[in-house]
């Protein structure tokens, strides 16, 4: 039997999500497999709701969704500073580790994100007592002001990401996963003086398309959905900004449109989902708006919906995309990752982009009214991310084959 420890790191509830999937797939191949999890809360929520199996250990595992809403003001968030806070509790994330597979002897080690196993295993190589795979779904900082210290900072981490690549070395890593293709990373240096980025994914890492956790040709149904989600037959606008409380503002703006859009949209109902870190006692709802709170599930409300209203979030917005559903979406102010997710979706023709500092009530409601129920032609978006990483690691780590009925999924690329 295979023993997996996975550490499902970052913020919200997007990286987790994609994770379960991974490795829902990869039980497929290996039904024998064996595996422990150590994440934060709201991470711990949505593994629990999972019937995963979450470490004791995992309530010391430090949080990185409420540095990022102390980092937050408002509906912004300056990346670079969410980060430098971050970073300060690694020492305890490593520490954390070392215990946990002291105690446990795990075949392989997989992290989301798990910036601070990488620096570790970098500084003491004998931290690494079994094989990694490392998920990625960007490479490198970007600078999102013009503070010196923003600019100081972005070259210095960028440094630190390139190390391996500038040194002529492999990474500490043993399969790293590219969430997303090939152009998704821009073909740029992480600075002056260093890398190009892409030239740096494409040495290390494998390129595994978008993960999710549905099948979008399972989804088209919307009669069928809105039966089983209870929802009826009126139109419907789902808004929601995931894991953290970094996007109140958004929800605020949203219940505050809804009387605008109402009244030039007979029948219309409104669905806001808070998640699993804002307390739905604090909106003022005016009537014909159902607010809910964690939704496990959220693609199949997603799916029943004739218009989302979300963040600028990887999972959420291409999730909405590959459902074949109009949306509008609000990137996280200084998120350069959003940006760089913003321009991933322009090249796909989906979405409707805009700015909550700059976005009043009668504005969205305007952009709502003619959005809602527009036919789409989005550009097709590849959804074997989650069987392609599940096959690469069973392959190579686990002595497995992946079933023929896995190999031959539509659209799967061959493995390297």
């Amino acid at each position: 039997m295979a023993k997996v420890l996975f550490i499902s790191g970052s913020v919200g509830l997007g990286h987790v999500t994609r994770d379960i999937a991974i490795i829902s797939e990869l039980r497929k191949i290996n039904r024998d497999l064996k595996v422990d999890w150590l994440a934060a809360h709201p991470a711990s929520v949505a593994l629990k709701q999972a019937g995963e199996n979450l470490l004791p250990e995992a309530d010391f595992y430090a949080n990185d969704s409420t540095a990022a809403e102390q980092a937050a003001a408002g509906h912004s968030l300056n990346l670079l500073k969410y980060l430098t806070s971050a970073s300060r509790h690694w020492k305890n994330n490593v520490e954390l580790f070392r215990k946990t597979t002291s105690k446990a002897s795990y075949d392989l080690i997989i992290g989301d994100e798990t910036y601070e196993l990488i620096v570790a295993f970098r500084k003491d190589p004998s931290l690494k007592k079994a094989p990694m795979v490392m998920i990625y779904d960007f490479i490198g900082l970007d600078v999102v002001s013009h503070n010196p210290l923003d600019w100081l900072g972005t070259y210095i981490w960028n440094r630190l990401w390139s190390e391996d690549y500038r040194k002529r070395r492999p990474p500490v890593f043993d399969l790293g996963l590219y969430v997303g293709k090939e152009e998704d990373v821009p073909d740029k240096s992480f600075g002056p003086l260093l890398p190009n980025r892409r030239d740096f994914a494409k040495k290390y890492l494998e390129f595994i398309g978008y993960v999710f956790p549905f099948d979008p040709s399972n989804y088209s149904d919307t009669v069928k959905l809105r039966e089983k989600l209870k929802y009826g037959n009126g139109p419907l606008i789902l808004c929601s900004v995931g894991g953290t409380s970094i996007g109140k503002d958004l929800l605020d703006l949203c219940a505050a449109a809804y009387p605008h859009m109402e009244r030039q949209i007979p029948g219309l109902k409104m669905v806001i989902v808070c998640g699993p870190r804002i307390d739905a006692s604090e909106f003022k709802i005016p009537l014909g708006v159902e607010i809910k709170g964690f939704v496990p599930c959220l693609y199949e409300h997603f799916a029943a919906c004739d218009l989302a209203i979300v963040q600028g979030g990887a999972t959420s917005t291409f999730e909405i995309a590959a459902l074949g559903k109009p949306f509008i979406y609000f990137p996280v102010e200084g998120h350069f990752e959003q940006a760089q997710v913003a321009e991933r979706l322009t090249r796909y023709g989906a979405g409707a982009r805009m700015s909550c500092s700059r976005t009043t009530p009668a504005d969205l409601a305007e952009k709502a009214v003619s959005t809602i129920g527009k036919k789409i032609s989005y550009a097709k978006i590849p959804a074997v991310g989650a069987q392609k990483a599940a096959n690469l690691i069973a392959h190579r780590f686990l002595g497995k084959m992946p079933p023929d009925s896995v190999v031959s999924a539509p659209g799967l690329a061959k493995l390297k």
